[in-house]
């Protein structure tokens, strides 16, 4: 038979964990006069490198290039901006609106291996795609070793003893 020690607490710790589980899912959503759900939407981004430069890409899907910020400060970037939910007639009563409205802010910190100075933007098809290059003494070079002869050299090391 083991012997287990009595946690007065872990019913609680339990309790907490259900409780952090529920509010981390989409109620965090806050709903207008409409029903509209605001707040709670960030765009999608994927961050991939190259040999040459980071590229960020964004879905800003509905949006126009007025409706958003892109800057580079202290090696972030950040994107923030606004979809607005725009009713087409005052006549129009929705049944179900699905998708998520309102302000958004994403900052990424970048590597000390790029430079935001020569950064350009492309925004096509909903799609925001930054690109980054790299700063030239941090690309990864070929070094050729000229020798002497196709032999491989052994390089001895001697250590010296200590002086008391």
């Amino acid at each position: 038979m083991t012997v287990s020690r009595y946690d007065p607490f872990r019913d609680l710790r339990s309790l907490q964990d259900e409780v952090n589980r529920l509010f981390t899912g989409n109620i965090g959503r806050t709903f207008d006069d409409e029903g509209i759900a605001r707040g709670s939407w960030h765009p999608s981004v994927d961050i991939y490198e190259n040999k040459d430069q980071i590229v960020l890409e964004a879905e800003l899907p509905g949006m126009n290039r007025e409706d958003f910020d892109l800057s580079i400060e202290n090696n972030v970037i950040t994107l923030r901006g606004e979809r607005r939910f725009e009713k087409k007639e005052d006549t129009d009563n929705y049944h179900r609106v699905e998708r998520a409205y309102g302000s958004f802010t994403r900052s990424f910190t970048l590597p000390n291996s790029v430079s935001g100075e020569g950064a350009g933007a492309d925004y096509r098809n909903g799609v925001l795609r930054v690109t980054i290059p790299k700063r030239e003494e941090t690309k990864a070079r070929r070094i050729e070793v000229k020798g002497e002869s196709e032999a491989p050299k052994t390089i001895e090391a001697k250590a010296n003893a200590a002086k008391s």
